[in-house]
């Protein structure tokens, strides 16, 4: 299906591996031109190399890799700067951000507490507080946030992603009501256990703290799956490419899981 991507501009954040760097490829395939950021320039220069190589329904769709923590509000001020400088607007925010480490609330650190806060909610908050000037004056805008299925089913060990991601699902349906007189629709995406390097990094952490063997602890994952397995990056993306297009245009305020069935409530 084309998805009608083609020449718009789409910024991606962290977006050198896992998720993000799915996303990017999704969008770029329909045709977009993708700015990816990262902390790493070795990660970034691989991400571009990568999605360079795809096929893209336009022959004038272009990568843009910027170097950017997502820490730091000077480092995002930075980012958006450069990406409204090359092309003059932003149609498409994908947020993403690392995931908080995993432990029980009594092992937390209060600088583990304010780390998350910052790099999962508040990069957020400032970025969205930035673009959104300038998707007001183009009347055209899609926030896609990415989270977890955590903010619909707290997970064991991980009270940090439990508690700011559930922050971003507020603050995205605050933005959707407020911003969709301007046509700027804002939506939240959760994913559920997916094989990325940040699942490796859950599954060995799990194995060492409870000392049984990673397949056993892996094999506990994908038994609260109906599907019985893992997800794939893409299948996450392909969803947020879906929201990212006009195709979506009545679907705003909404959270998402995309997760084989993880979730059993019903909403």
């Amino acid at each position: 299906m084309n998805l009608g991507l083609e020449g718009k501009i789409a910024l991606v954040l962290a977006s050198s591996k896992g998720l993000g760097l799915a996303c990017a490829k999704g969008l770029y395939r329909e045709g977009a031109n993708v700015v990816i950021c990262s902390r790493s320039e070795g990660n970034l220069e691989n991400a571009k190399k990568e999605i360079e190589a795809i096929k893209s329904l336009s022959d004038k769709s272009r990568v843009v890799s910027v170097i950017a923590d997502l820490m730091y509000e000077n480092q995002i001020k930075n980012l958006v700067d450069l990406v409204l400088k090359e092309f003059g607007r932003i149609d498409i925010l994908v947020h993403n951000a690392g995931g908080p480490p995993s432990a029980p609330m009594g092992n937390i650190t209060e600088a583990e507490w304010k780390t998350s806060v910052d790099l999962n909610l508040l990069s957020f908050v400032w970025i969205t507080r930035m673009i959104l000037p300038a998707m007001q004056k183009q009347n055209y805008g899609k926030i896609i946030a990415i989270t977890s299925v955590s903010v619909k089913q707290p997970l064991e060990n991980l009270v940090l992603s439990n508690t700011t991601r559930l922050g971003i699902v507020g603050y995205a349906k605050t933005l959707a009501n407020e911003y969709a007189k301007d046509n700027i629709l804002v939506n939240v995406v959760c994913p559920g256990p997916n094989l990325t390097d940040r699942m490796k990094e859950i599954i060995n952490k799990m194995s060492k703290d409870k000392g049984v063997p990673e397949n056993e602890v892996e094999k506990a994952w994908t038994s609260q799956i109906p599907l019985g397995r893992l997800g794939k990056p893409e299948e996450l993306a392909n969803l947020v490419v879906f929201l990212a297009s006009d195709k979506a245009s009545y679907i705003t305020g909404t959270t998402i899981q995309v997760d084989g069935g993880f979730v059993k409530g019903p909403f």
